[in-house]
């Protein structure tokens, strides 16, 4: 799988490559984002019911994808960092499943990059 068949599975390569102009340099960042903590963080801090944080690394998700053209990803975790921003909401549960699903696919589809190319 090229970097640019990847991005056709979760996000805009023309964006992303505009913005960093370099498909070395958007490997690396690319494959830097399976191991940010941010996801890790979120679930963490929900579970311990701490809104602030989940509001910090939901956001930082959000910020993540928008850098890197993960529009997909992006959506999603955009949806659940306003539904956080004032402590949370009926909704968030029904977002973070949405979440959960679009992490999980942007993450095969950055591993399944990694690993048909020896990375």
């Amino acid at each position: 799988m090229t970097l640019k068949e990847c991005y056709g599975l979760v996000g805009s390569y023309d964006d992303v490559i505009g913005r960093l102009r370099s498909e070395r340099l958007v490997q690396k960042f690319v494959l830097k984002f399976l191991d940010d903590p941010s996801y890790g963080n979120l679930h963490k801090a929900l579970e311990e019911g701490d809104a602030k944080e989940a509001f910090r690394a939901s956001h930082t998700i959000k910020g993540i994808c928008q850098n890197l053209g993960f529009q997909r990803l992006q959506r999603s975790s955009h949806d659940l960092t306003e539904a956080l921003r004032d402590g949370g909401n009926d909704h968030v549960e029904e977002l973070l499943q949405k979440v959960d699903e679009d992490y999980q696919f942007t993450a095969a589809a950055v591993k399944e990059f990694k690993e048909s190319n020896g990375l």
